[in-house]
């Protein structure tokens, strides 16, 4: 609150933003208080209009952004418990059953400790203790060496690394750290050719397709999997490596059709790079510790149903050995990235709340989704998911999208097998998320890329349509056809 006021009586206050929370509050508030007939939904509770309400106003502050994405969840989070659960204001919770369906507290509460989100944080502590120990900057040396110093090939290098990086470290962390690597480069080469601009946007196209590679790959992957997998739902029991063996050869061969695609609309007027990369790996025992839990970790996370250890349980051992050993400390679990955790467990939390209140049931019900071409619900999900992407938070459209088509896949059944199953689309919702690559906003990847001032916004906008559009296809056709074949 002082901190409000002070950037009020200090001129720094951005009145357009105040307008959107003050728009998104009143517009929650008439929903809220809209006689139920309006809904035209039958048997709809008191309950259920709340979390609609509650729906809209994630809805509108994700988009506006009038406050930071994962404030938007913490308040969704914050509504559910104290409006809708059975832990909220006596006077909100009615006679017995009066109102409906009251939330669980605890497991609101528990959205924040879900098994996906431990997953999630296993990635994130990896990528931290890499980062530390120096191993980040030895497996790029080592990786980056054989695509020796044509500078073509030094292009396809840094999109391949990128792309890997990105499949276990977050895609901000990779993009931050190859543009580092980067610097030399750019010293190098001669400032009116468009090589600069081809290597700098290799690294959020690398990024933003390779962190489809594995479930921790990004936010979306983890919605994904989390309603694939989920035991009260869909409970499919798809593994890590199920989603490795579909998604790896995808990627590899996006980042090749970018690759080329960069070398014909950026080509490059100095044929060789002399490419080094600064910095060392930390020669002591807690660099072994790091190496040795990394290969493991990734092990148990591909092989691991084989001994009975699914992916989310996998997760706890970086966790675990790097507290045990002293490797991170206290102040080291400051560079997580929560307000990426709170994206994602706000986004579980309004999920349960459609779900837990029969409210998802409910509004499908009176839509006759049935009745619906498979192709078409696919297609019109994933062009939703693909423009909201490009101007919101790709976490915030997949929270959104991804519990009501959870609910509608299971309600559609086997009429959806002409499509390859509920898998084609859930998981394509995942990859309409990352193919949204068009604008600095779309992505942290390119606004950093955009950051640098060798990128113009038209560059970016005609690589990331044409580049967005060929993964949307290509993603959404491989994942039919091994889906029909019973793959995926």
């Amino acid at each position: 609150m002082q901190e409000t006021l002070h950037k009020v009586l200090s001129g720094d206050f951005n009145k357009t933003k105040f307008l959107m929370f003050a728009i998104t509050m009143l517009v929650t508030v008439i929903v809220w208080n809209l006689p139920i007939a309006f809904f035209g939904i039958d048997g709809l509770t008191v309950v259920q209009q709340r979390v609609i309400a509650i729906f809209v106003m994630a809805v509108l502050l994700w988009i506006t952004e009038a406050i930071p994405a994962w404030a938007t969840s913490v308040s969704i989070i914050f509504v559910l418990l104290f409006f809708v659960s059975n832990s909220s204001f006596k006077f909100f919770q009615g006679a017995e059953g009066q109102y409906g369906q009251l939330l669980d507290s605890v497991g609101i509460m528990a959205c924040f400790a879900d098994p996906t989100i431990i997953l999630f944080l296993g990635g994130f502590v990896l990528a931290i203790a890499a980062t530390k120990s120096g191993l980040d900057v030895m497996m790029a040396k080592a990786m980056i060496k054989p695509f020796g110093n044509k500078s073509e090939n030094v292009l396809l290098g840094f999109l391949l690394i990128t792309g890997i990086f990105s499949m276990f470290i977050s895609n901000t962390a990779t993009a931050a750290m190859m543009l580092t690597f980067l610097t030399p480069v750019f010293r190098a080469l001669p400032p009116e050719g468009k090589g600069r601009i081809a290597l700098t946007l290799a690294i959020p196209i690398g990024a933003n397709i390779g962190g489809m590679g594995t479930p921790i790959g990004t936010p979306p992957n983890v919605f994904a999997i989390k309603y694939l997998n989920d035991p009260a739902g869909l409970n499919m029991g798809i593994t890590f490596v199920q989603w490795m063996m579909i998604m790896i050869p995808l990627v590899l061969v996006l980042l090749t059709i970018a690759w080329f695609l960069l070398t014909k609309l950026f080509p490059f007027k100095q044929k060789t790079i002399n490419l080094e990369i600064n910095g060392d790996m930390s020669r002591n025992w807690r660099t072994v510790v790091v190496a040795v839990t990394f290969v493991v970790t990734i092990l148990l996370w591909v092989f691991g149903d084989k001994v009975g250890i699914n992916a989310n349980t996998t997760a706890m051992l970086p966790i675990a050995v790097f507290a045990l050993t002293g490797v991170l400390s206290a102040k080291d679990l400051q560079d997580i990235d929560w307000s990426v955790i709170w994206m994602v467990a706000g986004g579980f939390a309004l999920g349960m709340a459609m779900n837990g209140t029969g409210l998802a049931e409910q509004a499908i019900k009176s839509i006759p989704f049935g009745q619906w071409n498979p192709f078409v619900i696919l297609i019109v999900a994933c062009l939703i998911c693909y423009a909201l992407s490009n101007f919101i938070s790709n976490t915030a459209t997949a929270a959104l999208l991804l519990p009501i088509l959870a609910v509608v896949c299971k309600g559609m059944g086997e009429s959806l097998g002409a499509i390859g199953g509920t898998v084609t689309v859930l998981v394509g919702i995942a990859v309409a998320a990352s193919a949204a690559m068009c604008l600095p906003i779309s992505t942290p990847p390119n606004a950093i890329a955009f950051s640098t001032g060798l990128v113009r916004q038209n560059d970016m906008l005609k690589v990331g349509i044409i580049v967005g559009v060929i993964t949307l296809v290509l993603g959404i056709g491989v994942l039919i056809l091994f889906g029909r074949l019973g793959i995926f």
